[in-house]
């Protein structure tokens, strides 16, 4: 079993930034996704069991950062220059089957329970 939790979400101002954190159990492909009311659920990042390649959304690139502390069993996501368009409940994934880092979400196995991030205009 994959368990993974989110947490740092919260209400931001434009411009603002926070980090969001997820623990998991192991070594893995992970991915941030996030989906806005009434919108499909979009990749923003993943990154390699290393840390050593990282994908973005291009609506991301730029400001906001993927890393991994495998030591310590974490993920991150730092959120800079937040827009009002950020706004969304933000999942990390993990993909237990492959080493690629892919933008599908229906190729990650394990979610963890979101984590909602509010960035007002």
């Amino acid at each position: 079993q994959v368990q993974l939790v989110e947490s740092g979400g919260g209400l931001v101002q434009a411009g603002g930034s926070l980090r969001l954190s997820c623990a998991a159990s192991r070594r893995y492909v992970m991915g941030w996704f996030r989906q806005a009311p009434g919108k499909e659920r979009e990749f923003v990042a993943g990154i390699s069991w290393s840390g050593g390649r990282t994908n973005y959304a291009d609506s991301v690139k730029g400001r906001f950062t993927i890393s991994r502390d495998n030591a310590k069993n974490m993920v991150y996501l730092q959120m800079n220059s937040l827009k009002p368009e950020d706004t969304a409940v933000y999942y990390c994934a993990a993909k237990t089957g492959s080493m690629v880092v892919t933008p599908d979400s229906r190729t990650y196995d394990f979610w963890g329970q979101g984590t909602q991030v509010t960035v007002s205009s």
